[in-house]
């Protein structure tokens, strides 16, 4: 073999050599890196906690309707004629007793003096009938009158005073035919538009406008059976006043209003329910000064259904669905998730929610970081304090 032959053969022994080496030293090298990430364990993910929050709260369950007008009419004309003048403006406000309508009263006015000539007259005959009794009652004594004649005077004088009577009604008459000439609100409130115009013939009846009373208003909705149920059992128990007893304090709002700026008084409930929905009618009746409120709007009422109690509440967000069951998660002192199954009450107005059963103040909710975690896992639980959206979420704004 010459020296390049030997030279090249060295080398290819060498990279041999070099190659098995290296494989070697990964091969051992792989498991030692394997084993040393599997010997760390994972990192606990981080949730945020906080305790319940526990305040005074009332149950309050809500309800919709309509408001609509403790008052309303149809105005119309309960004499026939002419219409003479409208004195109002149309959907103006108008007060009790104000002229709306005049129809023409000159026939009344002339059949109202027809009645007191009529009337007149009666009373003449009946002064002439009660002078001839008289009369007749001196000469019966004295034979110069017959008792027939007596008699016929004392008919004359029932008579008379017949007569007389009816000439006093047709004068009651007259004078309220006259007076509804003159159309006047009924009470205070907001009429329509006029109906018919200035000169147009108007017959006994026609419709000449509507009113509608504007202070108070009334709220009209329905309760549901199972509510009926709910509300009994709770005055029952000394909770609340009894459903009938027209003392009982509801707040209301209308569709655009975020809070419950309108308070008022239930004053009256149907006497049964209504067969084909299961449903009660109810009314409240809430004061109306500055007149914010429509007739016929949509709004929506509540309902206290509990007295004041020291009630646990939860954020909303920190419940979960687990099938049939709502659940919220809390952190063990060891670091362990653990779900707990709530019986829930009722919602509050801040995003919270009444938890009757199930968690306690002293236990530790998880309120952010829920996807992270799983019941049976380790966390890193923080107070949810340091978290300034979280903290706002379950800061106590009361209810």
């Amino acid at each position: 073999m010459t020296r390049d032959r030997r030279l090249i053969a060295g080398a290819a022994l060498s990279l041999t050599a070099a190659l098995v080496a290296s494989a070697l030293t990964w091969h051992l090298a792989a498991p030692t890196s394997e084993a040393q990430a599997q010997a760390q364990p994972p990192v606990p993910p981080t949730v945020l906690v906080s305790a319940p929050v526990v305040r005074e709260t009332v149950d309050w369950r809500e309800f919709s309707g309509r408001f609509e007008p403790s008052a309303a009419v149809e105005i119309r004309s309960r004499v026939s004629g002419h219409l003479h003048s409208i004195a109002f403006q149309d959907g103006a406000v108008v007060q009790a007793g104000q002229m709306l309508f005049v129809i023409d009263p000159r026939p009344y006015r002339a059949a109202l003096d027809q009645a007191h000539a009529q009337h007149a007259s009666a009373e003449a005959q009946v002064e002439l009938a009660d002078l001839e009794l008289k009369r007749a009652e001196q000469l019966v004594s004295s034979n110069a009158v017959s008792q027939a004649t007596l008699d016929q005077r004392r008919q004359q004088k029932k008579a008379a005073d017949a007569a007389r009577a009816l000439a006093a009604a047709a004068v009651s008459r007259a004078e309220i035919e006259l007076g509804f000439t003159e159309v006047r609100a009924p009470f205070a409130g907001r009429v329509s538009n006029r109906r018919v115009d200035t000169g147009a013939l108007v017959t006994d009846g026609a419709m000449l406008t509507t009113l509608v009373a504007l202070d108070p208003v009334y709220f009209v909705f329905d309760i549901s059976e199972q509510d009926l149920m709910a509300y009994q059992a709770a005055a029952r128990r000394g909770d609340v006043p009894l459903l009938n007893g027209r003392q009982i304090p509801i707040q209301a709002r209308g569709q655009s209003d975020e809070d419950w700026p309108l308070s008022g008084t239930l004053d009256f409930v149907d006497n049964r329910l209504e067969a084909g929905a299961g449903t009660i009618r109810a009314r409240a009746v809430i004061p109306n000064v500055q007149q914010h409120i429509t007739a016929g709007q949509f709004g929506r009422v509540r309902l206290p259904f509990s007295g004041s109690y020291a009630a646990t509440l939860v954020p909303e967000t920190a419940l979960m669905t687990d099938q049939a069951d709502r659940v919220v998660f809390t952190v063990t002192e060891d670091g362990t998730i653990r779900s707990s199954k709530v019986n829930l009450g009722a919602r509050q107005p801040d995003g919270m929610r009444v938890v009757r059963s199930g968690v306690g103040p002293q236990d530790r909710v998880v309120v952010s970081g829920l996807l992270r975690a799983r019941p049976g896992q380790k966390v890193t639980a923080k107070p949810a304090e340091g978290e300034p959206r979280a903290a706002a979420i379950i800061a106590p704004t009361g209810g």
